[in-house]
């Protein structure tokens, strides 16, 4: 499975950004997908996750009643909504699936990842 996300850019802090990830093709089994963040000098910290077939979400706490993470199955893409944005939420964002239907915030529980896409809020 490759995945592709799209959606970053230059924003300023409060606005609201959509990413999107698609998946190349449709995995063996089903699914979790999540979204991690990776800010220069520091490690990748765990953003979103979203179980097999949606109704179960997990975020972080930096996070947590700003971002909604989301995915449509027929299409295979999940999303990320992220609202009132602050210029720490500035990091490479990354999506990634796991051959699995639960959900996981660690990032080693993950077996394919997208390149990333750069989110910049400025003050």
């Amino acid at each position: 499975v490759q995945l592709q996300a799209s959606g970053g850019g230059l924003v300023q802090a409060g606005d609201s950004l959509g990413l999107s990830c698609a998946a190349s093709s449709r995995t063996d089994s089903d699914f979790a997908a999540g979204w991690f963040r990776q800010a220069p000098g520091k490690e990748r910290e765990f953003v979103a996750t979203i179980a097999w077939p949606g109704r179960n979400t997990m975020y972080g706490q930096s996070v947590k009643g700003r971002f909604t993470i989301s995915r449509d199955n027929i299409k295979n893409w999940v999303y990320l909504q992220m609202n009132n944005l602050k210029p720490e939420d500035t990091a490479i964002y990354y999506c990634a699936a796991r051959s699995s239907p639960f959900s996981s915030p660690s990032p080693v529980a993950y077996s394919y990842w997208g390149q990333g896409t750069l989110v910049t809020v400025s003050s």
